[in-house]
Parts: C-alpha cells; structure tokens; sequence
C-alpha cells in the first residue's frame, strides 16, 4: 500500500502471527517501491521477520531494540541521522519499525518513552517517512496500552486495518499534561540532602566546567560521560546567562544510580516551549541548521541520559539526569 506524507501508526499485537500480519506487507511494500527500510524490534521478532521474508531481508537494515532504545532524546536523534542519510534531501520515502523498549522503566521513564512517542509526530510532520511501533499487547503494562492511541493517529490492531478512534491528542497538548505531571510527581535522584551548589555570572563558564568536572570524578563517572556532563552543563549554563539575566544556580548531587546537575535562572525570554512548528519544541526535536535557537538544548539532551525542564516566565530549570 502506497500513502503520501508522512504516517505514524501503532501496532498492537497479541501473537507472532499478528505481528507478522503488520509488518511482512508493509517491508515488502516498501522493498518494491526502493524505499529505505529500518526494523528496530525485539530480539525475537527480528528472527520472525529475517524468516518470513526470506531473500528480501538482505534489503531491510535490521536493529536489537536493546540497543537502540537506551534514551528517548538520543533515540529520536538516532532515528533522525537515519532518515538524513537514506532520504535524498526529502525525496524518498524512509519506512521504520520501531518497537519501543518498555520493560524495566520507571514511571518517570516511562512518562518520558510517552512524551517522545508523541514528538515523533512533531519531529518527522514534513517527511515523507512513514512509522509503524508494535507493541506487544502480550506483555506490557495497562498504562503504557492506553497511551497508544494518544500518541498514534492510527491504530493497528489483530483485527483490523489502521483507523483512528479519536484518542488521539495533539502533541502541544500531551506534552503540557507531562509536565504537569512532572510537577506533582517529579523524576529520580531529587536530593536527599544537601546539593552543592555554584552560582555563576556571564563569563565564568571555566569555573562552572572545572566544578562539573571535579564532581564527576567525585561520583565515578566515566572518563567519557564525564566530558558529555561538562559539556551538557555547559550548554544549559550558556542558555541561562542568554535568557535568564546573566545568572544563575548550578546545584549538583547523585544517588546509587543517577548524577543530576541542574541548571536555574531567573529570568524570562524563552520562547514557549510547545507554540507552532517545531521551533516551540525546543531540545526535543532536531533545530534547523538556519534557526537562531534551540541548537543548545538539543545538543544537552543528545549528552543526557534525561531532561526534565520547567521554562517559563518566572526562569527556568533545566535538571539533566545521568546514569551511573
């Protein structure tokens, strides 16, 4: 089947065969017409799908989805680079299966796997791509089945084709209900005790990295993801001192599994987070190379393990999560 624009569906399957029925036709569909093909799917179905096409999956670039879903920025951003390479400047469509990586989340992950199902819908509006996630009706859990049809304007199920069933919710709108959410029930590694904290001025970013640096030895940090920490920071206070007066907090702490460095301002100037276009959506999505703003947040969620961030009129907080 041949659509134009750009599709995101979901698959909800509750047998081998159903996800085979969802995914076999829309391959070969995509082979025939020399579309670029991506099956990002568990372990075993990558077995299932290699099998039931036989010769034609030496045209499919097939991925564990362990090791692609580690982080929802960076995955958005790996899909991304994907679509660059293969689209001929837009002109040729790109088709992916992207099975999520739910078991062994947090709620607070989860809420972000959610929220970047949802930008998915923001980030790829004017490609040509079309997308379908199974999910395994099987095995996972009732929250994350009900946030399907709101992330998905199509649906796929074992008994028929893709419809909407007007659950659907638009982006800006599912996006505002995470961060509400986030304000009542917020992430992991909130301090037990007391952070360190480092206030800075313009022109002290030397000082800032120095402290960043010296609490990621402090923490054990890897060498490497110690320079991804200093440099995140870095972006974020760089951001605080544009938009929020020239000032700002860094506070620091960690936990048996997370080193969190935040970032806060008080000023405004920030444009709104979730307005028009992808430009309101600022880290979440990849900034055009021409655009003025949100090439910093990008780059601190590509760094980061986890963002959370309140930007608003009173200042912002962006608080980055990374693992140990």
């Amino acid at each position: 089947m041949t659509r134009g624009g750009f599709v995101h569906q979901a698959l909800c399957y509750a047998s081998d065969d159903a996800f085979l029925s969802g995914t076999v036709g829309f391959v070969r569909d995509g082979i025939a017409a020399d579309e670029a093909v991506l099956a990002v799917v568990a372990r075993h179905n990558i077995t299932l799908l290699r099998d039931a096409l036989g010769g034609a999956a030496r045209d499919v670039d097939f991925v564990d989805a362990q090791d692609w879903y580690h982080f929802p920025s960076r995955t958005l951003g790996r899909y991304n680079d994907y679509c660059a390479e293969r689209d001929e400047g837009g002109a040729r469509r790109v088709r992916v299966i992207g099975e999520p990586v739910w078991a062994g989340r947090t709620a607070f992950e989860t809420r972000e796997w959610m929220r970047y199902e949802s930008l998915v819908n923001v980030a790829f509006a004017a490609s040509p791509h079309w997308i379908v996630c199974p999910y395994d009706a099987r095995a996972l859990p009732g929250d994350v089945l009900d946030g399907v049809a709101r992330t998905h304007p199509e649906v796929t199920t074992d008994t028929g084709g893709p419809a909407a069933d007007g659950r659907y919710t638009d982006p800006a709108d599912f996006y505002a209900e995470c961060d509400a959410l986030a304000r009542t029930s917020p992430g992991p590694a909130d301090p037990a005790g007391p952070a360190r904290e480092v206030a800075f001025v313009r022109g002290e970013s030397v000082a800032i990295r120095i402290a960043v640096a010296e609490y990621a030895r402090r923490c054990q940090v890897a060498e490497g993801r110690a320079r991804d920490m200093v440099a995140a920071v870095h972006e974020a206070v760089v951001n605080a001192v544009r938009f929020g007066g020239g000032r700002g907090t860094l506070r620091l702490w960690c936990d048996a599994d997370w080193v969190v460095c935040e970032v806060a301002d008080a000023g405004a100037g920030r444009p709104a987070v979730h307005a028009a276009g992808t430009a309101g959506y600022l880290g979440h999505v990849p900034p055009d190379g021409r655009a003025a703003a949100g090439h910093g947040l990008w780059l601190v969620r590509q760094l980061s393990d986890l963002v959370t961030e309140r930007l608003g009129a009173e200042g912002a907080v962006v608080r980055m999560h990374f693992r140990r």
